[in-house]
């Protein structure tokens, strides 16, 4: 079609390879708890992805700015309570994977995640022998590692640096078993500073014979503890403080990790707390003084928003662009466990088959989403709609514990668009609150429809409104907007998602052809 032709092209445009600067921002999308590592001349970043599955997304890059989605750490959340994260009965919004550790094992070869889950406070160990998988659970552990980060010494001993809880003073390390599997000796190493009152988002990191771990500390930047070995005794100064926001309205950088480079020099990447959009990254330099602490480098005292490349810029795949789904890419995540036999890869797109029969979406299994990309962007899905069946409904939405959607829906033979608007959680719970209502329709024929959306999430609250199309070249508006709700009640970002289910009765089908995003990319080399 005429118009996935022109968004490849305007998608297909990059800046020059010789840009001497990069922008923060690294990456206008939520990625939260961050852990960055490298691996030879490769950089490994993994994050919290909370009930969407599969979980603890890894992204690559080759020079710390330009982020690709390579494979997921935890392939289904196949942990308890089962049930709820499968959306049968009940659901697990709001829990699932919180603040995890990541890292490579280089003496047996294998990479780890491991994290502890708030459905069962319990800790997952997932191994693989290769960043992109295939990765398994190998360990239950009956405690729960809160907000952990992993050292893999010289040789090979592996570390937890961890909480007990949260909002506990008390920083632990733990020694794991050669196989990483087990706990053989835990350690308090430090006890938080009472002026510092807690910190939390916990990684740990050895550099020229000292131990160091990172620590956040809410309110006004993140600290670095120093011993000369990893059970203490250890000190304590800022990394960085009072740096000031990169983007009016959202917090200063925190929460997050350093990373070496091949060449000796480091960085350290954090997250802003950026909501509607969720918690987003940043990127800057570290310098180290000469008895071996280290320290953000900030301008005027302040993160800046443009620093020198760390290395030479290397495009990486685009979060922008048109995506017909000859596969089922990593950028992509299920709001809670899919029914695999419900949805498959066919020459058409992806086909998602109705699994569950309900009139709330938030209950609705296989939802397909994707992070929004800011500060604002359009999705557009082609969709058809030939194989429905009475009562099902499928489409485009908006939502993080609110919703609204634009999609097509069957009333016996007839089919209508249908904008539906004021879905939500309730929040005390996250039980059903309120399941809408039918704002706008029109009636449609011929089996194929564009649904799109353009939503804005920077700061304050915001809005995302919906078109269609029969023809992909002409849209229509339908409905009124949905209100982009600016808080951290979900701790979560606003997703896109597509979605397919039942209100009668299961076996209607509907094949979504493409998925195209069209938006600003802070940085594209």
């Amino acid at each position: 079609m005429m118009l996935f032709t022109i968004a490849i092209a305007v998608f297909s445009l990059a800046r020059s390879a010789t840009a001497q600067n990069f922008n923060n921002p690294v990456l206008y999308q939520d990625l939260a708890d961050l852990d960055v590592m490298r691996n030879g001349d490769t950089f490994y970043y993994s994050a919290s992805t909370m009930h969407f599955s599969p979980g603890a997304p890894i992204l690559r890059s080759y020079d710390l700015v330009n982020w690709e989605y390579f494979s997921h750490s935890v392939p289904t959340l196949d942990f308890g309570p089962q049930a709820a994260y499968n959306l049968s009965g009940s659901s697990a919004y709001n829990k699932g994977i919180y603040a995890s550790f990541f890292n490579y094992n280089p003496v047996t070869k294998t990479w780890f995640w491991g994290g502890c889950t708030p459905g069962d406070y319990k800790t997952y160990i997932y191994t693989a022998s290769a960043p992109e998988g295939p990765w398994s659970k190998k360990a239950t552990l009956n405690f729960c590692y809160y907000d952990s980060g992993m050292l893999v010494d010289d040789d090979g001993t592996m570390y937890i640096v961890f909480l007990t809880g949260w909002n506990t003073k008390q920083v632990m390390v733990a020694q794991l078993a050669s196989n990483g599997l087990s706990e053989v000796k835990r350690q308090q190493v430090w006890t938080t500073d009472s002026s510092l009152s807690y910190v939390e988002g916990l990684r740990m990191y050895k550099r020229n014979g000292s131990y160091y771990i990172l620590a956040v500390h809410p309110q006004d930047g993140n600290i670095i503890l120093k011993s000369s070995s990893p059970f203490g005794s250890y000190s304590w100064k800022w990394l960085v403080h009072n740096a000031g926001t990169l983007i009016s309205g959202f917090s200063q950088p925190k929460q997050g990790g350093l990373v070496s480079l091949a060449d000796g020099r480091w960085y350290h990447m954090a997250f802003i707390d950026g909501y509607p959009g969720g918690r987003i990254p940043a990127l800057a330099p570290v310098t180290w003084s000469s008895d071996g602490w280290p320290s953000v480098q900030t301008v005027n005292g302040a993160w800046a928003k443009q620093y020198a490349y760390p290395l030479t810029p290397r495009a990486v795949k685009s979060i922008v662009g048109v995506d017909n789904f000859s596969t089922l890419g990593p950028q992509y995540e299920w709001n809670h466990n899919p029914n695999p036999s419900a949805w498959a890869i066919t020459s058409g797109g992806l086909q998602l088959t109705t699994t569950t029969v309900t009139d709330d979406f938030f209950m609705a299994r296989n939802t397909l989403t994707h992070r929004i990309l800011g500060p604002s962007s359009t999705a557009t899905v082609r969709i058809d709609y030939s194989q429905m069946a009475d009562g099902d409904r499928a489409g485009l939405v908006l939502f993080d514990y609110t919703a609204g959607w634009i999609g097509v829906v069957r009333n016996g033979n007839t089919f209508q668009v249908v904008m539906w608007n004021n879905i939500a959680l309730n929040t005390n719970g996250w039980t059903s609150g309120n399941k809408g209502s039918s704002i706008a329709s029109a009636t449609i024929s011929g089996g194929s429809i564009w649904l799109r959306t353009t939503v804005n999430i920077s700061p304050g609250t915001q809005q995302g409104t919906f078109q269609y199309s029969t023809d992909g070249t002409n849209f229509n508006n339908l409905g009124n907007a949905v209100t982009i709700v600016n808080n951290q009640v979900f701790f979560m970002g606003w997703r896109y998602g597509i979605f397919n289910h039942a209100t009668k009765s299961l076996g209607g089908k509907v094949t979504a052809r493409s998925f195209a995003i069209s938006g600003t990319m802070l940085n594209n080399p």
